[in-house]
């Protein structure tokens, strides 16, 4: 539905500002939004923000039409980098001037945090185009991304990739550190560590490792179909397949990668396979997953398991100089 015309809201308020009761409405059409377009349901996430919210422990800005909240959005700062954890708005008003006002209120805000010298934010809800955030102005770097839908029914057809010297068990927690050193050396180079920093070192990826395995930021995570690959001759970590799930009965690939030198084996394809089967017989009829538009062999790969196009975003990333 596109914005009407009249549709120019402001001011911009801080976050901290409004109550959790007047945010609702606009959650709730988030969540609506979530559901219907990505098949995700965002009730969790959206609890969160409620919740912190109600305590006035959420940094961000509201956009107002009177006495009507029409948008929203928030961040984080860890360490010295910001992250911008959502963006919305809603669709009677969703136009670019209104996205942009949210965006560059939370810019702002944190180009002002003395400590803050990277800024990074994936928004899957935006309805401008891709380019209109990442102007020369604020200097941000867009990199677009695709989210990714695949029916679970053709899973059962993929056929099995033989690896004779890989061992393939279910992922546990005690391969924590392990997995974040085969992250690191997984994305060095690559574009993705250009988008998340934490695939820069074992450190950044460990930290992402725990908000994929405690948060509902990429839905609950689902250790029976997360799976390792462990090489039976020298007892290292070749690879990981991990999951969780964003609705009773749709599954999610959070993460998938290989170690370099096991790179064009089937490695990662035989991970995935075993995932979206493992998947499949929890009872999900769906999985989707996020790929950067850049990483084309990886993009190759899914569409041959029977991934399809559902939707486009884009990463947003601001270095300091």
């Amino acid at each position: 539905m596109a914005a009407r015309p009249d549709c120019h809201a402001e001011p911009v308020i801080e976050l901290r500002r409004i109550t959790a009761d007047h945010l609702t409405p606009l959650l709730d059409e988030e969540t609506s939004a979530w559901r219907s377009q990505l098949e995700w349901d965002y009730r969790p996430s959206a609890d969160l923000v409620r919740r912190f919210v109600h305590i006035r422990a959420l940094s961000g800005f509201a956009l107002m039409d009177g006495a009507r909240i029409v948008g929203y959005s928030y961040y984080v700062c860890e360490e010295s980098k910001g992250l911008i954890g959502d963006l919305y708005v809603r669709r009677d008003y969703r136009t670019a001037e209104n996205e942009r006002a949210l965006f560059e209120a939370v810019v702002t805000a944190l180009r002002q945090t003395p400590e803050v010298r990277r800024v990074e934010a994936q928004i899957m809800m935006l309805g401008s185009p891709l380019e209109r955030l990442a102007s020369r102005q604020n200097r941000f770097e867009s990199y677009p991304r695709y989210y990714l839908r695949a029916g679970l029914g053709s899973a059962l057809r993929l056929p099995p990739r033989e690896l004779p010297d890989i061992d393939i068990t279910l992922w546990r927690e005690e391969l924590h550190q392990n997995t974040a050193r085969l992250i690191a050396a997984a994305y060095e180079g690559h574009i993705d560590s250009q988008v998340n920093d934490q695939y820069c070192s074992p450190a950044g990826a460990s930290r992402f490792l725990m908000n994929i395995v405690q948060y509902p930021g990429c839905g609950s995570f689902f250790a029976a179909a997360s799976y390792a690959a462990i090489d039976s001759h020298t007892g290292e970590l070749a690879g990981i397949s991990l999951t969780s799930l964003i609705a009773a009965d749709v599954g999610h690939i959070t993460q998938v990668c290989v170690a370099p030198s096991h790179k064009g084996t089937g490695l990662g394809y035989e991970l995935m396979r075993r995932s979206l089967l493992a998947l499949g017989a929890h009872g999900c009829r769906s999985v989707s997953l996020t790929v950067t538009a850049a990483n084309e062999p990886a993009l190759r790969l899914y569409q041959r398991m029977g991934f399809e196009h559902r939707h486009n975003f884009a990463a947003y990333v601001w270095q300091a100089r």
